[in-house]
């Protein structure tokens, strides 16, 4: 019964009131380490594997259908590699693995880990903008990110291996799918998001410290690109099984 609660066993709701994206690149060689034995790193260039750092705003979080007073709001924080998976009728799905997720309140935690696998944690999130400048820290996650929001063109930051904002904005996600993965069973979880009018906006970052992505001990990480995206409605799907054969 646990295993099959924890696998998203009903739609879920949302409405995104901003969504902060950082990418984070590094070796591809580098990642591979860290996702399961079902999934590819999904690349660019066939050199460099993607971090994300996600930082987002929910508002009205719940179960598909339900009345939006019974919604919750948090703020989530995830950390997700870039991946792709082949599934059984061989169609190559492009997506995301969870490394670790961080809200600010335990009800999410608590909620969060009975009906999924991303293992949620709460942590303190500041999250405080004074004119075109944003600020999300925590003291508990050893994390800030200062944020400026564009006036005028926003330049990739210096060390992108992208060369335009158009190809980096493949990496910006939310990709359509998240999957999670039982090596002793060998099963699959996929979940598939579905956003309405999702328009990233490239934004400057001014300073960012990520202790989570700097204790993996990755080396010569850089950061790829940051977008910013506001009000969107999203929600999850029912999560779907599957065997891995290979």
């Amino acid at each position: 019964m646990n295993s099959f609660l924890k696998n998203h066993p009903f739609p879920v709701e949302a409405f995104f009131e901003s969504s902060v994206v950082l990418t984070f690149a590094v070796a591809k060689e580098q990642l591979e380490k860290l996702i399961p034995e079902c999934l590819e790193l999904d690349t660019f260039d066939e050199k460099w594997a993607f971090i994300a750092l996600a930082m987002v705003q929910t508002k009205g979080l719940r179960p598909k259908g339900f009345p939006k007073i019974l919604g919750n709001d948090f703020f989530l924080i995830g950390y997700r590699v870039f991946v792709r998976y082949t599934n059984a009728a061989g169609k190559k799905l492009r997506g995301l693995y969870i490394l670790k997720s961080e809200t600010d309140k335990k009800k999410m935690e608590f909620l969060g880990n009975i009906f999924t696998h991303y293992n949620y944690t709460t942590t303190d999130i500041i999250h405080v903008k004074e004119g075109n400048t944003t600020e999300i820290k925590s003291l508990g996650s050893r994390f800030s990110v200062k944020i400026e929001a564009p006036d005028g063109t926003v330049s990739l930051p210096p060390q992108s291996p992208f060369p335009d904002w158009k190809t980096a904005r493949r990496f910006a996600g939310p990709l359509p799918f998240t999957f999670t993965y039982s090596k002793d069973t060998k099963e699959v979880l996929i979940i598939e998001g579905v956003r309405e009018n999702w328009i990233p906006e490239p934004i400057n970052v001014m300073e960012h410290q990520v202790s989570f992505v700097d204790d993996l001990g990755l080396k010569n990480v850089v950061l790829a690109n940051a977008f910013i995206i506001r009000d969107i409605p999203y929600h999850w799907k029912k999560g779907k099984t599957e065997i891995w054969n290979k």
